[in-house]
């Protein structure tokens, strides 16, 4: 009786693994052995330009969620996470090659000296009229386009790299021997922090952001109109031509900028309204309700068909929504599939564009014995 109950609980056991999805299954084993897995650095050639190497790294936590980084602009080429059936997929969009990277201004990039526009490519700064060579992200060779020098930080818990550049005098049209450092932690919470600082030797503009392009389906919806977005703003800056803020602050309530509780980023976008029309799509600034420094949530995304959520936290008084409207299938992504208009979003952390012509705008102005200090998180999780 004994060898014949044992019998009937064996294959009860058998019969019970084989009516397990194959796909839970693999989810189930791939979970097992990333839990077991060390947080890790892996670095590998990415290509060479103007005479330069460029290298790519690596990052991959105790979950095996992965960050991939390279030296040229400091870009975050891909992160991927997992979705609420612990199946692992891209969440940004991204190039194969270095060549791609060097043709497109922003897809992942570190921004800088200065983020964004500033009106007539000039500003003047202590009674002197700084001329630059391009009114947006810091010029035409701004911080994107340069080799960044990279450091790894192994760890435990953690693993990170600290970039580092130093930007000359006059560099772009801009003022003072500038050093600024980016570093990009990844946690085993499933969480990219990235840290800036920056210190100069002349009074000069600093604003500095990571210009990411998320899809948190992985590809699965070719656009961003279904994902649900929540922002915790109460007013916008109006945009002028060429989308310079006037310097007028909108109030959200009753506008489509309104993203003060859950809505699809497509449910708007193509509502009759001047500022929608001016930028094709959202590509505006959201003043946070958050104004003291400290880091503090100001977005949430959740994508239904992935279940994946990204909670954006910051210490910068603004965001910037930019649905990515002047994509098009003419432009080849990862894995040579084409991407297209809200094809991402980005959620831009940093102050307000145009700040050194905007007196009424937060301080952009960094001086000498001072330290430019901001953190952004994009902390990654799922809802079902």
């Amino acid at each position: 009786m004994k060898k014949r109950a044992t019998l009937c609980l064996f294959i009860f056991f058998i019969a019970g693994i084989a009516a397990i999805p194959e796909g839970k299954m693999q989810a189930s084993r791939l979970q097992s052995i990333a839990a077991t897995e060390k947080p890790s650095i892996i670095k590998t050639p990415f290509g060479e330009t103007d005479g330069q190497k460029v290298y790519q790294y690596t990052l991959k936590n105790s979950q095996g969620m992965l960050l991939k980084v390279i030296s040229y602009g400091g870009r975050i080429t891909d992160i991927i996470t997992p979705d609420k059936n612990k199946v692992l997929g891209s969440v940004v969009l991204g190039f194969d090659s270095l060549q791609q990277y060097t043709e497109n201004a922003s897809m992942g990039a570190s921004m800088g000296r200065f983020a964004n526009r500033i009106a007539g490519k000039k500003f003047t700064l202590d009674g002197k009229e700084f001329n630059l060579t391009a009114i947006i992200h810091g010029g035409l060779l701004g911080f994107h386009k340069r080799i960044w020098n990279i450091q790894e930080l192994p760890g435990a818990k953690q693993v990170a790299l600290k970039l580092t550049y130093r930007s000359k005098d006059g560099e772009e049209g801009f003022p003072g021997n500038v050093t600024t450092t980016v570093t990009y932690t990844l946690t085993n919470n499933n969480e990219i922090k990235i840290d800036y600082t920056a210190t100069t030797d002349k009074p000069t503009p600093i604003n500095l952001t990571n210009h990411s392009y998320f899809n948190l389906s992985a590809g699965k919806d070719k656009t961003i109109l279904n994902t649900d977005l929540t922002i915790l703003s109460d007013q916008f800056l109006e945009a002028g031509d060429g989308l310079i803020p006037t310097g007028k602050f909108l109030p959200v309530k009753g506008s489509s900028f309104d993203f003060t509780v859950p809505q699809k980023i497509g449910s708007r976008i193509n509502a009759i309204d001047d500022q929608l029309k001016l930028g094709n799509g959202y590509d505006h600034t959201f003043v946070l309700r958050n104004s003291t420094g400290r880091l503090a949530l100001a977005a949430t995304a959740w994508e239904p068909i992935s279940g994946r959520v990204l909670q954006v936290y910051t210490t910068e008084p603004g965001v910037i929504l930019y649905t990515s409207n002047n994509l098009s299938e003419k432009t080849i992504g990862r894995k040579q599939k084409p991407l297209a208009k809200y094809g991402a979003f980005c959620l831009e952390t940093q102050h307000f564009p145009n700040s050194p012509n905007q007196p009424n705008f937060p301080n952009t102005i960094l001086k000498p014995g001072d330290t430019y200090r901001s953190q952004t998180v994009f902390k990654f999780s799922v809802r079902k």
